[in-house]
């Protein structure tokens, strides 16, 4: 053990230099070797360089159960002294992957900051805001881990083809992620479908980046600290969906279903904007709402759906339905 007698002691020698301070300067120059070992062995047992760490305990690292509401709230509070906004048009594509009736890939940019967005998007009781969800047949949490939880959910879908509709029930595993700001899905339970899964994903879009004058920043913290927590922050969506049922009808049947797919992805991109346009403008959201009605709004805008909304865009791949293939823009 290391003997406090032993270690050198600070010393002071200095030609001519009156006593009083000699020693004052030796005093001082004492507690500050003192103060120094006291900082190193601190860092020493936080793992510094120099030492070695094999706990895997990441509580320092992860958010704190309050910490992003109060920054959420201070990013609302931007929106709230600066709502204008634009939404730009969504953008959907459909692809055809062999075996698969279609894979979508959807983008859009909303005006609200991630959390905020996230927070609908993993709402139980999202089912007012996504029109086509009849209602949440089951819904259990098997892992909760503060920031991260996997959940088993059954909805029923509404649908409808040609004079036909009905529901389609779906069970899929949810794993929700507030770190990242993603939720990833995937089938949990075959039955109409074979594969259903994808996943959201929401980026923070730093939109008064000019209040930083140093440096373009590049995370959300640089960003909040060059705009001095008044900068605004929207968000990217990226909404990425593969679906494949149990029977893949054949053509001209498949490409009418196709449709019916994205423009159903296309309702819910549009109902997630309208839900994010009423917080920023103050408005009652419809999570506090009644949900009366909505069924019969979901198959009335799916009666048009054979023709496709006009920013989507079909690659198929087979020969015959190539014929098909198109692209309409708005």
């Amino acid at each position: 053990m290391d003997n406090p007698r032993s270690r050198p002691q600070a010393s002071i020698s200095v030609p001519g230099l009156p006593p009083w301070m000699k020693n004052t300067l030796q005093k001082f120059m004492q507690e500050g070797q003192t103060h120094i070992k006291s900082v190193s062995s601190t860092l020493h047992k936080l793992g510094c360089p120099g030492t070695k760490i094999t706990a895997t305990s990441t509580e320092a690292s992860e958010p704190k159960p309050l910490d992003f509401r109060v920054k959420l709230e201070k990013q609302l509070q931007a929106w709230r002294e600066n709502n204008q906004w634009v939404d730009p048009t969504p953008k959907i594509e459909v692809t055809v992957p062999k075996g698969s009736l279609c894979h979508l890939d959807a983008t859009a940019e909303v005006g609200l900051p991630p959390d905020a967005v996230f927070d609908i998007v993993i709402d139980p009781d999202n089912k007012s805001v996504f029109k086509n969800i009849k209602e949440v047949k089951y819904r259990k949490i098997l892992e909760d881990e503060g920031h991260r939880q996997l959940v088993e959910v059954e909805q029923a879908a509404i649908w409808r083809f040609l004079w036909w509709s009905g529901t389609i029930s779906v069970r899929v595993f949810v794993e929700q992620d507030r770190r990242n700001h993603t939720v990833k899905f995937r089938l949990a339970k075959e039955g109409f479908m074979k594969k259903f899964e994808g996943s959201w994903k929401l980026e923070p879009l730093f939109l008064d980046q000019e209040a930083c004058v140093i440096s373009k920043p590049t995370t959300l913290e640089e960003y909040e600290s060059c705009s001095d927590g008044k900068g605004r922050v929207a968000s990217l969506i990226k909404l990425q969906q593969l679906v494949q049922p149990a029977l893949v009808p054949p053509p001209p049947i498949s490409w009418y279903v196709r449709g019916i797919t994205a423009r159903t992805t296309e309702m819910m991109v549009e109902d997630l904007r309208g839900e994010v346009k009423r917080i920023r403008e103050g408005l009652t959201p419809l999570s506090l709402q009644s949900n009366e009605g909505n069924s019969q709004q979901i198959v009335g805008a799916l009666k048009d759906s054979i023709s496709l909304p006009q920013d989507i865009q079909i690659d198929i791949d087979d020969a015959e339905a190539d014929k098909h293939q198109r692209t309409r823009t708005r």
